[in-house]
This record gives C-alpha cells, sequence and structure tokens, in this order.
C-alpha cells in the first residue's frame, strides 16, 4: 500500500482517494481533495494560500529541517522482505514518531514564547487607557479601593481658569 502526498497542500492520499491529473508531459499531480484541486486549476501558488503545508513551512510556522523527516522521503527501490527487518522498521517508525512530536511541540513553545506577556502588557494598557469606561473617575476618586494595583492616570475636571483661556 503506497501512500501519496498531495501536490498542493502535502497532505497524505491514500489509496482510492483523492483525484489524480496527468500533464500532457506525463507529470502526474495527486490531489488528497476537490478543494486542493480546484485551487491547482485556479492557478494558486501553494506558498500563497494559507492552509498548506508550504506557507506554514515558508512563514517559520511548522518545523522544516529536522532528521526526522529523513524517513519520510520515497523510496523507489524494492527490498526483500525479510520479517526481521520489517519488526525493527515498525519500532522504529514507533520511535520516530514520538521524537518528531516533541521536538514539534518544543518549536510550538518556543514560537508562542512571548506571547503570553505580550498579551498581558497589551490588557494592562487597554485598561489604563479605558479605566473611566469601566468605573467613573468620581468613584475612583471616592473609594481608593476601586483602581487597579498599577498607577492610573484619571482625568479631573478643569479649573475654571484654563476653560475660560481657552475659550478666548
Amino acid at each position: 500500500m503506497r501512500l501519496e502526498k498531495c501536490w498542493f497542500c502535502s497532505s497524505t492520499v491514500y489509496p482510492g482517494h483523492g483525484i489524480q491529473f496527468v500533464r500532457n508531459d506525463a507529470k502526474i499531480f495527486r490531489f488528497c481533495r476537490s478543494k486542493c484541486h480546484k485551487n491547482f486549476k485556479m492557478k494558486r501558488n501553494p506558498r500563497k494560500v494559507k492552509w498548506t503545508k508550504a506557507y506554514r513551512r515558508l512563514r517559520g510556522k511548522d518545523m522544516t529541517q529536522d532528521s526526522t523527516f529523513e524517513f519520510e522521503r520515497k523510496r523507489n527501490r524494492p527490498e526483500r522482505y525479510d520479517r526481521n527487518l520489517t519488526e525493527n522498521t515498525l519500532k522504529a517508525i514507533k520511535k520516530i514518531d514520538k521524537v518528531r512530536i516533541i521536538r514539534e511541540e518544543r518549536h510550538h513553545e518556543k514560537r508562542m514564547k512571548g506571547k503570553k506577556a505580550k498579551e498581558n502588557r497589551e490588557a494592562v494598557k487597554e485598561l489604563e487607557q479605558s479605566i473611566s469606561l469601566v468605573k467613573a473617575p468620581t468613584a475612583l476618586q471616592q473609594d481608593p479601593s476601586l483602581t487597579l494595583p498599577i498607577k492610573v492616570k484619571v482625568l479631573q475636571q478643569q479649573p475654571e481658569k484654563t476653560v475660560a483661556m481657552m475659550e478666548e
């Protein structure tokens, strides 16, 4: 049983599934679903379509270089069946999958490393800027326990002198 890769999105195409397109120069294109086939016919570039593997790899969202990818490569050389070799290969595949999963998780954690701190900074900044929408400024002045633990600037009423100067 041979598992092919979709030409457009790089997902697995199982036997009996998908669409196969053969160009005039005998180049074979395999697609996992009609969505990929239609995008190919519209001459879209997989590197510019956000849901494809090519896009994710190009933008650094998926791992691109790893030794575990070496085992996924297609080999056309026939091998003589050997029960021990098959057994060892299946064991190795399981180990390689575990290693790949661990490395992908590490890659994801490294990508998301500063995101939580950034979100917290943005939330604090937004609260500082619009605390008056949450509580009235007079209520904040009367009861200091309503304020955030962070220094919040509360806009006060301008004295009459400055208002008169602005009118002139």
